[in-house]
């Protein structure tokens, strides 16, 4: 089975630039954040394509936020809340249950260029983490677009941004605890010590030419998925977006 989870920076965007076919991701299931549209906006083929389930969870607020999953496999049932009322009015979660496992799609916020959204960012971290005690026992796959480098080897100038948004200590000390509850990094779980591999990379200063990025994408497992894990990966070569895809293998 493979995963794809990609922050699209606007669904009808990438779809109108030709570079999301969804049959042709190569995706069992395929998670999408940002989509910035309403399901009433979307292209018929974006709604319904051939060969997949899809489920929306759109922001209240026009062009803002939202996620969408769109799945081979039909789930037995799905949630769009998480209980924090901000959070869930902007479409950032969406949670499929399969007899397999439990699958949970999050756009977390970004939190601010000059850090104005930060308390919001904290309070939405810390209300996640408290809602994912529950399922660190079981088999459970959480993705999606983080807004947060990890480690120092997760972006390309960490020094100079040791202090800035999606890198600052409070918002790296969230994916320690997230790891700490027993959420495996499935990249670092086959790649500890690769450098220079980023998910999302600034539109200024030609960056993502100069692969100056951020790896604030990720694919984490419990444990007791981690064992079936095949292989982790970054599509940094699919372009569309200010991010890139990533995924995993069992």
């Amino acid at each position: 089975m493979k995963i794809i989870s990609w922050n699209v920076n606007g669904l009808r965007s990438v779809y109108q630039k030709g570079v999301l076919k969804i049959d042709q991701m190569g995706a069992d299931i395929l998670c999408l954040q940002e989509i910035k549209a309403l399901k009433e906006q979307l292209d018929p083929e974006l709604v319904s394509p051939k060969g997949y389930y899809s489920y929306f969870n759109s922001a209240k607020k026009k062009g803002y936020a939202g996620t969408a999953v769109y799945s081979r496999q039909k789930p037995l049932s799905g949630e769009e809340k998480i209980g924090f009322k901000e959070f869930d009015k902007e479409g950032r979660f969406l949670k499929l249950d399969y007899p397999q496992f439990s699958l949970i799609n999050l756009y977390l916020p970004h939190g601010g260029r000059q850090k104005e959204k930060l308390a919001y960012k904290l309070a939405a971290y810390d209300y996640l983490l408290n809602y994912l005690q529950k399922f660190k026992e079981k088999k459970v796959i959480l993705t999606g677009d983080f807004n947060i480098a990890h480690e120092e080897i997760d972006l390309a100038r960490p020094k100079e941004n040791k202090n800035n948004i999606m890198f600052t200590p409070e918002e790296r000390a969230r994916i320690n605890r997230l790891v700490g509850n027993g959420f495996i990094d499935s990249f670092r779980k086959f790649y500890p010590d690769k450098r220079d591999a980023y998910t999302w990379w600034p539109y200024f200063a030609n960056a993502r030419a100069r692969n100056l990025g951020w790896r604030i994408d990720y694919v984490f497992v419990t444990q007791k998925l981690a064992v079936k894990l095949k292989n982790a990966f970054i599509l940094n070569q699919i372009k569309g977006s200010d991010h890139c895809p990533v995924g995993i293998e069992f």
